[in-house]
């Protein structure tokens, strides 16, 4: 069996080479669509292992508790203004002060993000976000400063931390303590500037190079005296086992919610599932999109395999007077196929790696590797060539040998 799959490659690495752009032109249909899947799951991972590395940097000692919000679908692609952005948070600080009095519990911290700008005269960034906490904050999520110091439990009302992009956006320099600026028209004082963190993809949602911090006092005089809280981190004491830490939260937040099943406790790998699943529906999009120059690739494969057999059915004709069966026939063009799909498959496997990596020169972020997207783009490669390498062979295994050597007699 051996020998002869060494001659059935070596009869269709001569039928390729022989049609070598055709056999080209089809490989490069395979390779874009490989190489656009490539592209996006190599993209998409690359997030999903930004929030994992941070994750680890804290310690297997964090959980986060956010709001259950409804399954993303693709209506959602086409509603700038889903439904959750009408909804209320069911986080409140009676949660907080509950969980405070877990017995394994060492910090926490309450999010609770403010719209409305940043700005000072002649200043105003489109960029900024501002978030309300507690001092905990700083210390589950390992903030440095680089001047100055975090809000504790002495600060003013009307002073807050900045992070360092938006210190420049608004001063033009990194030196901003004691500098003023506003929050809805309300003047704020700087008492800090915090280190470059260069991840504003991260497991908090919030880019905190451009963010300026104040209070959750604070931040409950511009909600009415109401804090609206998004998320809770919350740091367990050492040798804690996690799994019984989260389950003690799970219970102690239905308690406090009747029973409801609206908030959810992350910890480990799970924290980097995002908020929104909005991002896992358009990649899944994008990836079926990419898929379609995938299928016109597998068409190229299709025709050029439909052409071949055409032009060598006196070949066939030949092979099977001479005693080759149905089954070896099938097996010489469907060897055909997949040399095509597979180099196709290969270089477009590169090819999305460099894309990607050329992408990422304008992000935050590199693209990931993995052995799921190896895996991924080896099984498309082989099933394009399989799928649509399969009816060629077969028909080329049906024709009748006397009528293909009556035909080019």
């Amino acid at each position: 069996m051996r020998p002869l799959l060494l001659e059935h490659y070596r009869t269709a690495k001569q039928s390729l080479v022989r049609a070598r752009m055709r056999t080209a032109l089809t490989m490069t249909g395979v390779a874009i669509g490989v190489a656009s899947i490539t592209t996006i799951l190599a993209l998409s991972n690359g997030i999903t292992n930004i929030i994992n590395d941070q994750v680890k940097e804290l310690g297997s000692t964090v959980a986060v508790i956010r709001p259950v919000s409804k399954q993303s679908s693709l209506q959602d692609l086409a509603n700038p203004t889903p439904q959750n952005s009408y909804t209320t948070s069911p986080l409140t600080e009676r949660d907080v002060e509950s969980i405070y009095e877990l017995k394994d519990v060492q910090a926490v911290a309450p999010l609770m993000t403010l719209s409305g700008s940043v700005r000072k005269a002649g200043a105003s960034p489109e960029r900024s976000s501002i978030l309300a906490t507690t001092p905990d904050f700083a210390d589950i999520s390992k903030l440095k400063m680089s001047d100055g110091q975090f809000i504790d439990s002495v600060t003013l009302e009307d002073t807050a931390v900045i992070g360092t992009q938006l210190a420049v956006d608004l001063f033009g320099t990194e030196e901003a303590i004691g500098k003023t600026f506003l929050i809805r028209g309300q003047s704020f004082t700087v008492i800090g500037v915090m280190k470059r963190q260069n991840d504003p993809i991260n497991y908090n949602n919030i880019d905190l190079d451009s963010a300026a911090i104040i209070s959750l006092e604070s931040g409950k005089l511009f909600n009415s005296g109401v804090a609206q809280i998004q998320q809770i981190n919350v740091k367990a004491k050492p040798g804690v086992a996690m799994a019984d830490f989260k389950q003690k939260i799970t219970n102690l937040l239905r308690a406090n919610h009747d029973h409801e099943r609206d908030v959810a406790v992350y910890t480990g790998t799970s924290i980097a599932k995002p908020t929104s699943r909005l991002f896992s529906v358009i990649s899944t999009v994008m990836s079926l999109i990419a898929g379609i120059s995938l299928l016109v690739g597998g068409i190229g494969i299709m025709n050029i395999m439909l052409v071949s057999i055409s032009e060598r059915t006196r070949e066939i004709g030949l092979r099977k007077a001479v005693g080759a069966s149905n089954r070896t026939i099938i097996l010489q063009f469907m060897i055909e196929a997949l040399i095509i799909s597979v180099i196709g498959g290969f270089a477009g496997f590169i090819g999305g790696y460099v894309i990607a990596f050329g992408i990422s020169m304008f992000l935050t972020y590199d693209p990931a590797f993995s052995w799921a997207i190896v895996g991924w783009a080896s099984a498309l490669s082989v099933g394009v060539g399989v799928l649509f390498g399969l009816y060629p062979a077969i028909r080329a295994s049906s024709k009748d040998p006397i009528e293909s050597l009556r035909r080019y007699h």
